[in-house]
């Protein structure tokens, strides 16, 4: 509306409605709040969920078993993916498709990658595992650096947004006030 009211005619028309367009795509391909919260949830979680497997599985849980308890041990959507993957796995589901629901997160699909090849092909997903929670660990780590350091330049903006308006006002103003006679 407001492009047709400042350009008026076929060509605010065209404006808007390229406007609109843009911010339906661009709306539609937002992230929810709620599914940002849960996926960061899942991936702080997730090198301690790789280590509780891992020591389940050294001591002898078969994959299922090891998931249902880490899963209920941890809790929260990483925990009830755990547990559900562990139900569909022990009532016979095919190992992939139970395994699945841990595959979407892409931070997790290592984790369900590795019980699926445990439950198929009986090899151990101790090393895997391991590597996990080591990758998701420097992953964690690297992340808050990266927002440490991006904490300055968020900060200038704020800063910068103030001091400017005082220093025009303190130190621009008077020097042209003053000099405006001087001028005439």
């Amino acid at each position: 509306m407001a492009a047709f009211l400042v350009l008026g005619g076929a060509a605010g028309v065209l404006v808007g409605a390229g406007v609109v367009a843009a911010a339906w795509y661009g709306l539609g391909r937002l992230e929810p709040a709620s599914r940002k919260r849960g996926r960061e949830r899942v991936v702080a979680m997730l090198p301690l969920a790789a280590d509780l497997m891992t020591a389940a599985l050294a001591a002898g849980c078969p994959p299922a078993v090891a998931a249902e308890a880490v899963g209920t041990a941890i809790g929260g959507p990483l925990g009830r993916a755990l547990v559900d993957s562990a139900a569909a796995a022990g009532v016979g589901v095919e190992p992939g498709r139970a395994w699945s629901d841990l595959a979407a997160e892409p931070a997790v699909r290592p984790l369900a990658r590795a019980l699926t090849a445990a439950m198929t092909r009986g090899t151990s997903p101790s090393p895997v595992l391991e590597r996990v929670s080591v990758d998701a660990r420097d992953a964690a780590r690297w992340a808050g650096e990266a927002r440490a350091r991006s904490l300055g330049a968020r900060a200038a903006a704020p800063l910068g947004l103030c001091f400017l308006p005082a220093f025009v006002l303190v130190g621009v103003v008077p020097i042209i006030a003053t000099s405006g006679p001087l001028l005439l």
